[in-house]
């Protein structure tokens, strides 16, 4: 087959039908298509223009419908992207379909896409072709930018040239929004105004910010607390804190205690035991104020949903571990699920070997060394006594014992990516490196929580592998963001790590 030569190819744009239904044909002088036929002409010259990434469609497919009153340009070099995604089983596959029937919703009574539909907020969406060789006149940055990126048919590229095309034909302000920090810095490099997708981004204080509230009281009103175990103060006196946040009573500087905000207004004290024991295995035993705070969170079982942010070493996973065991042991559940995201999910889970729990072994090892630790029946020090095989025998595998559990369904060692459609009732689930998590798989995996169940997410948002969120738009602080205040949500901040003076000097200064 051969290919259609570039002048041809041209010849195409201007051959667009009229409003008489007649096509035009191009003579011997080159003939350009009109600029709002590409889509590069706005609706109104009153509002901003907003060019999506491809990311930001992946991240949030909802995000067609946040950008209220203004007009919103979807790039086809973006449409061309999302089709690699949309056979994917991952979220990222669904996301990529959402955009795709959204689209197809929005442009069902439309002609002319490229002229825009009018959305729910009062602006517009369009789709806009980037062709330059069919634009009457390229504009100065246009052809510095080729010079400077000659690469044309890179599709990050492409859209900061459509980019400059949108900047040359509209007098209103055009905005990429764009979730690649490298694209960014193009963008700002040739002059494009750039922003991030701001829609589901946490403050960054509510990141940063570790420590335990502190709330002085007289030293009577502490008293007061300490004999009944519980507080009511008027509200001006702890602003700003959320129902079920743990704080500090203190009076004066070292009469401290530490308290839960309850849903009715009062303060309360922690309800924990000395240690959490496992039946045959190993008891653990909180080591500081944070600790302590989160025991009390996933003990509590009017609290369906507990997150906790801590870097490493703080015991986070090891915590949340023992107290879904001690749960269980009690008849408070009748299991527990443990999972783990696979950033990779799509692309190299499926090329390890073996079954789906072989599969998943290499990236929820950490759960299984807590699982170890926590069920290792306790023996005493030094070298075990040999004894004497009996002869012809064959080798006996002793199982350890949380593979026991597995074995009858109480324990479960759950991957992530086939989560979508279940329904969990009764279970102690927990989350490890939730902060993996975009906020769109974060909402799946709340919604799959039946009466009964408890939710579990724990992570550190300094740590982010996923390139599609970062430490203030990632699942598990989205989460948090979202779900604070509620009656039935915790969270714990975990600021002092315990793995060993040796992997808390690295944290802190590494």
């Amino acid at each position: 087959m051969t290919q259609r030569p570039k002048e041809d190819q041209t010849a195409l744009f201007n051959e667009i039908p009229t409003t008489g239904g007649r096509a035009r044909k191009k003579a011997n002088s080159r003939e350009q298509v009109k600029p709002a036929d590409l889509g590069l002409t706005a609706p109104s010259q009153v509002v901003k223009n907003y060019v999506l990434d491809t990311n930001v469609l992946l991240h949030d497919p909802a995000a067609l419908e946040r950008f209220k009153e203004n007009h919103l340009c979807i790039l086809v070099d973006v449409l061309a992207e999302l089709d690699k995604f949309k056979s994917e089983q991952t979220e990222r596959g669904a996301n990529a379909r959402r955009v795709h029937r959204r689209l197809t919703e929005m442009f069902s009574s439309s002609e002319q896409v490229t002229r825009g539909v009018t959305t729910e907020g009062g602006g517009t969406v369009r789709l806009v072709i980037y062709d330059p060789e069919s634009c009457p006149k390229n504009s100065d940055e246009l052809n510095r930018f080729h010079r400077v990126f000659p690469d044309r048919e890179r599709v990050d590229h492409r859209i900061l040239a459509a980019c400059l095309l949108l900047m040359q034909y509209n007098k209103a302000p055009v905005v990429l929004v764009t979730k690649d920090i490298n694209m960014q810095l193009k963008a700002r490099a040739v002059g494009i105004e750039c922003q991030d997708y701001l829609n589901d981004k946490v403050d960054a204080r509510e990141v940063s910010n570790y420590d335990v509230c502190r709330i002085e009281l007289d030293p009577s009103e502490l008293h007061r607390f300490a004999s009944t175990g519980e507080l009511a103060i008027s509200e001006e006196r702890f602003h700003g804190i959320a129902v079920n946040e743990y704080v500090l009573l203190g009076a004066g500087e070292k009469q401290t205690i530490p308290a839960r905000l309850a849903a009715d207004g009062r303060f309360v004290r922690l309800n924990i035991p000395e240690v959490l024991k496992i039946p045959d295995g190993q008891s653990l035993k909180p080591l500081n104020l944070g600790q302590r705070c989160l025991i009390d969170a996933l003990l509590n079982p009017e609290i369906s949903l507990v997150t906790c942010y801590g870097h490493a070493g703080t015991g986070k996973t090891l915590v949340a571990v023992a107290a879904g065991l001690h749960e269980m042991f009690n008849r408070k559940y009748n299991g527990i699920t443990v999972s783990r995201p696979v950033v990779a999910m799509g692309d190299q889970l499926g090329f390890l070997p073996g079954s789906l729990d072989e599969k998943m072994r290499p990236w929820l090892q950490p759960i299984h060394d807590a699982l170890d630790l926590l069920m290792r029946p306790s023996t005493p020090l030094g070298p075990r006594r040999k004894q004497q095989k009996p002869t012809g025998a064959a080798p006996a595998t002793t199982k350890k014992p949380y593979e026991l559990l597995m074995e009858q369904g109480i324990l479960e060692i759950e991957a992530l990516c086939y989560i979508r459609g279940r329904s969990i009732p009764n279970r102690f689930f927990i989350l490890d490196e939730a902060q993996q998590l975009t906020p769109q798989e974060a909402k799946t995996i709340v919604t799959r929580m039946s009466r009964d169940s408890k939710l579990v997410l724990v992570g550190d948002p300094a740590q982010i592998d996923n390139p599609y969120v970062d430490s203030r738009s990632n699942g598990l602080v989205y989460t948090r963001n979202r779900l604070k205040g509620q009656p039935f949500v915790a969270h714990v901040a975990l600021n002092r790590g315990e793995r060993s003076e040796l992997a808390e000097a690295g944290a802190q200064l590494m």
